[in-house]
């Protein structure tokens, strides 16, 4: 395969994936190490990517992926996470569900649940729920972000200052090396840590592509949530953080 084109494919693989390394790519492209590495070489030279040890990243954006591609992306991990988290959650319980695809995944294992609450700021999840027979389903108002379906902004925030779920699932769009929960929108990011704040009990929600990725926004220490879910386990230094701090990891691959 020419060059070129490899470096195409490489590329398309990190903005799926967050990270990609040496040793994967020679065993994918049929390459030895060296040559993988020097493609990774190149594409960092160019700007592409950003090495780490063992391989590289996409470099720090202000922008998510689309929704359409993050839909499929990782789509077995968000499912068992989302089997996982839905379990977990007793009939008779009250439930906020931010933005993001794997609350969705979780909003399609709630249907079965009985004489549950709902509140969403996320038009996906509240479809998923609305002919749910035992789920009382509200929807936040505010300023609709067309591009994935969330309502965002202060408007948003007063909404749900009205509720105190007994459990906010959140997520994350990336997790940083020294334990910061972290998105895009600062408009979404000022809901989520609103409900956190009135929440009996919140839980991250983060598939394991989430450890390789950056966004410009904190949401606030992972080690903060009373629980973490992801599909994988975390580098070590940031699950020692977790049980250091009291947060339980919850890893369902």
């Amino acid at each position: 395969m020419p060059q070129n084109i490899r470096l195409n494919d490489i590329l398309d693989l990190a903005r799926r994936q967050g990270k990609v390394t040496t040793d994967s790519l020679a065993a994918s492209f049929g390459v030895t190490v060296q040559t993988a590495r020097r493609d990774l070489n190149a594409l960092c030279q160019a700007g592409h990517l950003v090495r780490v040890y063992g391989g590289a990243v996409l470099p720090s954006s202000t922008r998510n992926i689309d929704r359409d591609e993050r839909t499929g992306l990782q789509s077995e991990g968000k499912a068992r996470m989302a089997s996982a988290v839905a379990a977990r959650i007793p009939d008779g319980a009250s439930v906020f569900l931010d933005i993001g695809t794997t609350l969705e995944a979780v909003a399609r294992c709630l249907t079965g649940h009985r004489n549950l609450m709902v509140v969403t700021n996320n038009l996906h999840a509240g479809n998923a729920l609305a002919d749910a027979p035992g789920v009382d389903l509200i929807l936040t108002g505010g300023l609709l972000r067309s591009s994935d379906g969330g309502l965002v902004g202060e408007t948003t925030a007063e909404f749900v200052r009205q509720f105190r779920p007994d459990y906010a699932l959140i997520g994350a769009s990336a997790l940083s090396p020294d334990g910061d929960a972290l998105d895009y929108d600062f408009r979404e990011v000022r809901v989520a840590q609103t409900v956190i704040g009135l929440a009996r009990a919140s839980w991250l929600m983060a598939d394991h592509t989430k450890f390789a990725r950056s966004a410009p926004v904190r949401i606030g220490r992972i080690a903060s949530f009373d629980a973490f879910v992801t599909d994988a386990p975390p580098p070590e230094d940031l699950a020692e953080t977790c049980r250091g701090e009291g947060c339980e990891i919850v890893i369902t691959g």
